[in-house]
């Protein structure tokens, strides 16, 4: 359905994203933003400061609609006259790091657990002698001899 042949009430009812939608339709070619929300505003009889007023709202407005794409220099076209390339290249050095990469993981051996109570430095730990030789016990009775 043509834009002039709607009614100006079913307009008025349509958000301004469907409306740049028809415009964007009807002309067949990609459009600069500001003239999209001119024809909008058009369509709708609305005043001429609308478009300096609330471009950057419509810019939005276009921006997170999936229906339109932003093109270069400004320009916006409908989404579905728009292929996108979407190009996957592999690059043969890369895959053969990837695989070495993998690789070098599988050879990895699990890291054993430390023992937290361990000191490296203290040589008293290896030895097997009892750690209770020099301890001395005192009874009551000696301590006051002390």
């Amino acid at each position: 359905m043509k834009l002039s042949e709607i009614p100006k009430e079913e307009l008025e009812l349509m958000g301004y994203d469907d409306i740049a939608a028809l415009i964007l339709q009807e002309s067949g070619k990609k459009m600069k933003l500001q003239d999209i929300f001119k024809k909008v505003c058009k369509a709708l009889d609305l005043p001429d400061n609308v478009v300096e007023e609330q471009l950057m709202d419509f810019f939005e407005l276009m921006s997170i609609n999936k229906k339109f794409i932003m093109l270069k220099n400004g320009y916006w076209d409908l989404q579905t006259r728009h292929k996108l390339d979407i190009v996957i290249e592999e690059d043969e050095e890369d895959e053969e790091e990837l695989i070495e990469d993998e690789e070098e993981i599988d050879d990895m051996e699990e890291p054993e657990e430390d023992d937290i109570f361990y000191d490296k430095d203290d040589e008293t730990d290896d030895v097997d002698d009892d750690d209770l030789a020099d301890l001395v016990v005192i009874d009551a009775d000696d301590e006051a001899n002390l």
